[in-house]
């Protein structure tokens, strides 16, 4: 049953089915239109109040549960359902890689039109909570409300919060207790900076106004115990400054790296500012099989170190590499993937668009005494051509792990030029993945794919696949 509303439409007892694109999960209206909904999980029976109505589908919000499906969970946290970031943590793990996996194999088959091998099972985390080494706090003077405390009349103290934005609003922070991502001590430093700054009277950003001294706090966390904090003041306020950064570096002695910036600009972005080491190195290190790789305030490292190792583990076997092979790393990055297949390479060569992931690679490659490796830094559709082929030999392997939109249809068509052997393509989006392979499928055959879990609690999944020349 529907009926109007303005516009808008409520659907009665309609059950979940599915999980779909950005974690939304899918229902059907009586008519066979979609329903994308945002606070369910497939199995419910709901009641749904739409807000958004497309000539395929509907956008809408479950009002009223009637049943509760099986594969729900209590989720751990208690900010859930407020905060944006773990958008699966009422849906049990299983379940949840489940929905994953399939999203990889829909997208190969279904996009791509990709004809695939036997489907490895997901690689799942060892660590379902805790498991991210890099959190960005954000300061707010007006924290965010619930609807309880904005019609409660009682005086609900000071506004400020040291939080996560609220998802879709960008001046709305969400003041946080306990966040489940990062391991100790990522939530005693957040809560004793949160209640230094209000106890010495540090003014807390407005984001709307342009005001206040303290902007956002990152940390950073390593297996190999280093700790890098960083916090970012609107102004200079010289007195204040030091007052919070001699209590964390007395409070918390484990931190090996406290940094600072001071950021006038209009939004908060640090990779155009000035970045000073105030007490220990301006650096921290990570660690993979001997491999130390130097990571700095502004530097890209895989968020999850534990799986970034399982991740390039499962790369560096689909490589298949025997020791005598030229092999070619796009979209390299700081050059991690790169150093870490390069021990069963002859020579790796590295190719990045950011100048400083670059200078980061080469430092990293000097520093583990890594000498078959080299680094080029341009963009990829332009760099990669030809005459750069024919400087630096034509690889056996193209390793290519590009950002969420893929890769450029210039850069595949380069890749079908050079025709190499194998190519391992890493992806964080498998829809752009499959995409690019369906542009290959007549020179190259997928033998391998299996899809790696990374983000625990998020609908974000890893898809690597290996494709193999086609015999003529």
């Amino acid at each position: 049953m529907s009926r109007k509303r303005n516009r808008k439409q409520v659907f009665t007892n309609i059950e979940v089915i599915d999980a779909g694109a950005k974690g939304k999960t899918v229902a059907k209206a009586p008519d066979g239109r979609v329903i994308f909904l945002p606070n369910a999980v497939p199995g419910d029976v709901v009641d749904v109040q739409t807000f958004k109505k497309r000539k395929a589908y509907f956008e809408g919000k479950a009002t009223v549960f009637h049943k509760l499906s099986d594969k729900r969970v209590v989720p751990a946290c208690e900010h859930f359902g407020t905060c944006g970031g773990c958008k699966w943590q009422d849906m049990g793990y299983e379940h949840q890689l489940y929905f994953k996996q399939k999203e990889v194999v829909n997208n190969l088959t279904r996009l791509g039109h990709i004809e695939l091998p036997e489907v490895t099972p997901i690689l799942a985390a060892t660590e379902q909570y805790f498991y991210r080494n890099k959190m960005e706090f954000s300061f707010s003077d007006s924290r965010w409300l619930t609807q309880e405390e904005i019609q409660s009349e009682k005086d609900l103290g000071d506004k400020n919060a040291l939080g996560f934005h609220i998802p879709g609003m960008w001046d709305k922070i969400l003041d946080l207790n306990k966040c489940h991502l990062q391991a100790n001590p990522s939530n005693a430093i957040r809560n004793a900076v949160k209640q230094f700054a209000i106890n010495n009277e540090l003014d807390f950003f407005n984001t709307r106004n342009q005001t206040g001294l303290l902007r956002t706090l990152m940390i950073r966390s390593a297996s190999t115990g280093d700790l890098m904090v960083l916090i970012q003041f609107y102004k200079e306020e010289a007195h204040k400054r030091k007052l919070l950064l001699d209590f964390l570096a007395e409070e918390f002695p484990q931190i090996t790296s406290l940094q600072y910036v001071i950021n006038g600009k209009a939004n908060d972005t640090i990779y155009d500012q000035e970045v000073i080491c105030y007490k220990g190195q301006d650096h921290i290190f990570e660690e993979m099989e001997g491999l130390r790789f130097k990571i700095n305030a502004k530097s890209f490292y895989q968020t999850n170190s534990a799986q970034a190792y399982e991740l390039y583990k499962l790369t560096r076997k689909f490589a298949g590499l025997k020791g005598h092979e030229l092999v070619y790393d796009l979209y390299t990055g700081t050059g991690t993937i790169a150093q870490f297949v390069a021990k069963q390479a002859k020579k790796v060569i590295g190719i990045e668009a950011v100048p400083d992931a670059i200078k980061a690679a080469k430092e990293n490659a000097q520093l583990n005494r890594v000498n078959n490796v080299e680094f080029f830094v341009g963009d990829m559709k332009k760099i990669f051509n030809e005459t750069f082929i024919n400087t630096h030999g034509r690889p056996e392997v193209i390793i290519t792990d590009p950002p969420r939109d893929g890769m450029h249809k210039e850069v595949v068509q380069q890749i079908l030029n050079i025709a190499p052997k194998k190519i391992v393509y890493v992806s964080c989006n498998s829809a752009t993945q499959a995409r690019d392979l369906a542009l290959m499928n007549a020179e190259y055959k997928v033998t391998k794919t299996q899809a790696v879990d990374m983000f625990p609690q998020t609908y974000h999944v890893e898809s690597v696949v290996l494709l193999e020349k086609r015999k003529q």
